[in-house]
């Protein structure tokens, strides 16, 4: 892994439109909080999972951004939204394993979840 890019980057309103919505590639978004214990626990695995498919598909997250998890429908931490030329596919509400993150990234880059999800999902 290139030592000077990070797995995971921070995002916000100001360039969630493009850093999700306009990126070429599947992006994955986790919504979480740092004095959260089970955001702590599952952080540790999406970084996993990052580095995994680091190349491939991008790995953002939006803490503190309260605008962006009411606009996604937010109601509970973690959650991660996968999203597919800048459409929502699909998402994890708690924490999940880096195999089940895999999975399902899987899952909705080989059109196994096709449908776009509303928001609210």
């Amino acid at each position: 892994m290139n030592q000077e890019k990070k797995p995971i980057i921070e995002i916000g309103e100001a360039n969630f439109e493009s850093e999700v919505l306009r990126w070429k590639r599947p992006v994955l978004v986790a919504f979480s909080a740092a004095w959260s214990r089970p955001c702590r626990i599952f952080d540790s695995v999406l970084e996993e999972a990052a580095v995994e498919c680091a190349g491939h598909v991008k790995v953002v997250t939006a803490d503190n951004h309260p605008d962006l998890s009411l606009v996604w429908r937010i109601q509970s931490i973690p959650t991660l939204l996968y999203f597919v030329d800048g459409s929502l596919r699909a998402r994890i509400v708690g924490t999940a394993s880096k195999e089940a993150i895999l999975s399902k990234l899987q899952s909705v880059t080989d059109g196994g979840d096709s449908k776009t999800l509303t928001p609210g999902g």
